[in-house]
């Protein structure tokens, strides 16, 4: 099985603007497709930390291209704790060339069942990217209230009948706790509004991204991005998620993820980017064809300001 497709590929890794000898991390390893033309691209002399929390990414290093480059890093870890452990492998805020960041699930974690990530696996309903810490899916779904899961519902997967829905959980979890993707997917069924695939879909990207804290983490990452980078450097994003997007939008206009401009007492107005990108990069209909998964794609580049 292929781990993952990498997305905007050559579009992301272009305008990191990848120079030899250079110090760049890829934030989120995966597959390592970023990783292996970001390290074509540095030469000898640079050095490439990639950041990755789930453990099954971590046998991608045993590529020859991985294990043989003295200048890869490999880094068990959740890019939100990206300054600690760059300033852990001896990396000072500032001095960074290029991050690069790509929002989406591997295909690897979604094509295997006892991830739990997925709808069409009956499967223990796990979720977590780091299987070694954090509460499940099953744990999230057997504890929170009502308010709570229509909250997640609502917000993070966009369910338009997220408070019913919230409701039909408390009730069925009173009469049997969830343990697998088959029951969240047959009381699912039962409270269905809209295209089947597309309300799973949607109640399934909001129970991972709620069980990750994947909000939280990506407001975190960015704040360490804009430190660890040197002036002139360059932070590349892909996201697939629209509140994902807003963020990444305002954090690259305004320094914040809320979108707030930052002005003085004379009304001078404190930009730390410049955008490389005006508008999103999206996929062409070429790259969505042969990976249907890259459609929602968009790519946003910006440069820190000297």
């Amino acid at each position: 099985m292929v781990y993952h497709e990498s997305v905007l590929l050559h579009e992301s890794v272009d305008l990191l603007g990848v120079a030899p000898g250079g110090i760049y991390v890829d934030a989120t390893f995966g597959g390592g497709g970023h990783s292996r033309l970001i390290l074509e691209k540095m030469g000898d002399n640079g050095r490439l930390f990639a950041f990755d929390q789930d453990e099954d990414a971590k046998r991608n290093t045993a590529q020859q291209v991985f294990s043989a480059n003295p200048g890869f890093v490999f880094v068990s870890s959740n890019f939100r704790y990206l300054k600690r452990q760059l300033r852990a492998e001896g990396i000072r805020p500032g001095k960074v060339q290029g991050i690069l960041a790509d929002l989406g699930v591997s295909s690897y974690q979604l094509d295997t069942a006892e991830r739990g990530f997925s709808y069409r696996f009956d499967a223990e309903l796990d979720m977590r990217m780091n299987r070694l810490e954090g509460e499940t899916a099953a744990d999230l779904l057997n504890t929170r209230n009502a308010e709570e899961l229509q909250r997640i519902f609502s917000e993070l997967g966009e369910v338009r009948n997220a408070k019913t829905l919230a409701h039909a959980v408390v009730r069925e979890r009173e009469k049997l706790p969830f343990r697998s993707t088959g029951d969240l997917v047959e009381l699912c069924s039962k409270n269905l509004m809209g295209e089947r695939m597309r309300y799973l879909s949607q109640v399934f990207q909001a129970l991972r991204m709620e069980v990750n804290d994947e909000l939280g983490a990506l407001e975190d990452f960015m704040k360490d991005a804009l430190e660890m980078l040197a002036p002139g450097g360059r932070l590349a994003m892909i996201t697939f998620h629209s509140l994902e997007d807003r963020m990444v939008k305002n954090f690259m206009k305004t320094g914040n993820v809320q979108g707030e401009v930052d002005q003085d007492f004379y009304g001078n107005i404190s930009r730390p980017w410049t955008l490389i990108t005006k508008k999103p990069i999206e996929p062409s209909q070429k790259e969505t064809s042969q990976n249907p998964r890259a459609r929602s794609s968009k790519l946003r580049v910006a440069q820190k300001i000297n």
